[in-house]
């Protein structure tokens, strides 16, 4: 809801005599200078109304000046309002406390007066409201048809601007701080605050001009991670903090293109094309081929928080019902937008059996799809899925997702360029090296060497050659990624099946994430599916998904 909606809708709801409204927010502060602003207003509520505030440590105030402190418990706080005689709004803050929270029970006494008192305050001559102000939501059975809620956003990109605007000026103004950036770096420092309360914002910005004191694009991380405790206080969301990047991942170039288009597609520039944030991509394919690392690396190259949805925490009954956490999931990863939410292995989080469960995953799968299909906040979705089979079809349809991406077994290519990576950063200390050189030849004759072979039994060859080494307290030589190659046995070998269903599934419904181009260097092995030589259909130069190359 933006800040117009809130003061139409909040005007609406005190001409109409609404006796109860509930706004749930943190920011007391904010909500309350809009409340003001409304109740001030003639032109937007016809009567005009003096604003109260209580609270049960202050009583009750106005403008700041106590007006009878002694109304400490909650019945005296309803008595009093039922004794003022002027137009008024009364903002009751954390009363949810007497409706019912974790040990301590319904006070029945303080419902039973607040549905006395909704004919009177509905029929007054003098119009008066109840706003209840509260950060968490509460409500008892017997009042749900007599409150209104009413939506309070977090800043917008308008306020979070102005706050920006105002701490540049002050800081500039002194010669101790020093702004280096331009227009769009400013608006991605915004974008990167958006969804933090007022308090919070201010504070990332403050953390971030005292760090070297310079302002600049590298003050994104620094915002970043003051959203990183947001998403930590809820329990269901994991806030991945990683330094990998692209270059990272060998090989898929196709979908790491894909990616790069669509880098910065939530920020106004890519208005001007009329474009809208992407979606998001499901990564399927064969286990170990690079779909967890792409998701973790596109946080990196967009410089955007990425936060990982925990499916067993979502039907863990701990944390309350189900279906409330997904709608808290998705809640928080939009409060922190542009964000990317990671769900990891969907198939197994978002079954659309609900066998046994009361329907429970049926409404959660109904939900997360919901949600995808009409989302308008800048989240892109990152979903990852090995076994394809239990991928239900209402998740695969245009419109969930932007793409569907399949991982096949790294080409030739691809593992010359993962030996590369995993070789440069586990080899840099000159001791260990000795005579060994990670020259072209070397890495081509590793790559040959491991057809079949995915980029996790790679990295792990790498491994276990300095394993060798270091059990031997010598040099690295070439013999050692020899017999960590022979002591293999590749996926392709154990589960050469279920590749092979893999590869029919994503023929005709994935684009494959690895280029043509790349792909022409597939190799027809017996070591690929040992039991049965593959035919030219089993194995092509095409595999792995459609050929569209970004």
């Amino acid at each position: 809801m933006s800040k117009i909606d809130f003061i139409k809708d909040l005007s609406n709801f005190l001409k109409a005599r609404f006796p109860y409204i509930y706004i749930n927010t943190y920011e007391e502060e904010r909500v309350i200078k809009e409340i003001e602003n409304v109740c001030n207003r003639e032109e937007l509520i016809k009567t005009p109304r003096r604003v109260y505030e209580w609270s049960i440590t202050s009583g009750f105030y106005n403008n700041n000046r106590v007006v009878d402190g002694s109304v400490n418990t909650p019945i005296k706080a309803l008595e009093y309002i039922e004794g003022v005689s002027e137009p008024a709004v009364f903002i009751l803050k954390d009363f949810h406390v007497n409706f019912g929270v974790q040990s301590k029970p319904i006070n029945y006494e303080v419902v039973r007066k607040l549905r006395d008192m909704i004919i009177p305050l509905k029929h007054n001559p003098k119009p008066k409201n109840i706003i209840f102000v509260s950060p968490v939501t509460v409500l008892p059975d017997e009042l749900q048809k007599d409150i209104t809620f009413l939506d309070f956003d977090l800043p917008t990109k308008e306020d979070i601007t102005d706050l920006l605007d105002d701490m540049i000026a002050i800081n500039s103004s002194s010669g101790r701080i020093r702004i280096n950036i331009n227009q769009q770096e400013k608006e991605q420092l915004v974008k990167a605050a958006l969804g933090l309360t007022f308090q919070e914002a201010e504070n990332a910005f403050a953390r971030a001009l005292v760090k070297d004191g310079v302002m600049d694009i590298n003050d994104v991380q620094v915002i970043l991670k003051e959203k990183s405790q947001v998403i930590k206080k809820t329990g269901i969301l994991e806030y991945i903090n990683t330094n990998l990047n692209m270059n990272d991942v060998g090989g898929l170039e196709n979908i790491k293109r894909w990616l790069r288009k669509r880098n910065k597609s939530w920020l106004d520039s890519a208005k001007k094309y009329s474009l809208s944030p992407p979606k998001g991509v499901l990564i399927t394919g064969i286990p170990g081929c690079g779909k967890s690392l792409i998701a973790k690396a596109v946080s990196s190259m967009w410089q955007l928080p990425l936060l990982r949805l925990d499916m067993g925490k979502i039907y863990n009954g701990l944390l309350g019902s189900s279906e409330e956490n997904i709608r808290r999931a998705i809640k928080t990863a939009e409060a922190v937008a542009p964000s990317i939410l990671w769900v990891d292995e969907i198939e197994k989080g978002l079954s659309n059996s609900g066998s046994g469960d009361s329907g429970t995953s049926s409404r959660i799968f109904g939900t997360f799809l919901t949600w995808m299909q009409e989302k308008t906040k800048p989240v892109f979705v990152v979903s990852t899925a090995n076994n394809i089979d239990k991928l239900p079809p209402e998740l695969l349809r245009k419109g969930r997702f932007d793409e569907i991406f399949f991982t096949d077994l790294p080409t030739l290519s691809e593992r010359k360029a993962i030996f590369k990576v995993h070789m440069k950063k586990r080899l840099k200390n000159p001791q260990i090296l000795g005579g060994f050189q990670i020259t072209d030849d070397v890495i081509t004759d590793l790559a040959q060497k491991t057809e079949g072979f995915v980029g996790a039994e790679i990295e792990n060859i790498v491994i276990t050659a300095l394993y060798e080494a270091f059990f031997e307290d010598r040099c690295i030589d070439l013999n050692d990624f020899y017999k960590s190659i022979l002591n293999t046995v590749p996926l392709s070998v154990t589960q050469a099946e279920q590749i092979k269903a893999i590869r029919d599934w994503a023929n005709v419904r994935a684009v494959a994430a690895t280029p043509k181009e790349d792909r022409s260097d597939y190799k027809v092995i017996d070591k690929v599916i040992p039991e049965k030589k593959p035919t030219d259909d089993d194995i092509s130069s095409n595999r792995g998904g459609r050929t569209i190359d970004f």
